[in-house]
């Protein structure tokens, strides 16, 4: 099982997420986060003082599916989300060790 991370710009959620529940990802869990990458933020002008955005409004989205999955979501996050410009974002992977569902007690694959 692996948990598949995405950082995205938050106008492609709708997409990214009509993408994986698709596929057959049967849930995700999506937080409004803030951060920067190699660009560093921006500068803007509001009522002409000009000041820097440092933390720039992003969108992750995570997703815990099986080993015969994570290809095809890495694939279908990085087609929906990408919009060739800087700042599109990156997908993490990681290793889950366990799940479980509370209510039944399922564990494992059975959980997800």
């Amino acid at each position: 099982m692996k948990l598949v991370t995405a950082i995205i710009k938050p106008f492609k959620l709708d997409e990214v997420r009509e993408a994986l529940s698709g596929m057959g990802v049967q849930g995700i869990t999506v937080t409004e986060v803030k951060g920067f990458g190699r660009q560093k933020g921006h500068t803007e002008l509001y009522r002409g003082a000009e000041y820097v955005v440092d933390f720039l409004p992003k969108v992750k989205i995570e997703a815990a599916v099986g080993e015969d999955l994570v290809e095809r979501v890495i694939e279908a996050v990085e087609g929906a989300a990408r919009t060739g410009k800087i700042g599109d974002g990156k997908i993490f992977v990681y290793d889950l060790e366990q799940v479980v569902r509370i209510r039944t007690g399922e564990t494992g694959q059975d959980a997800l």
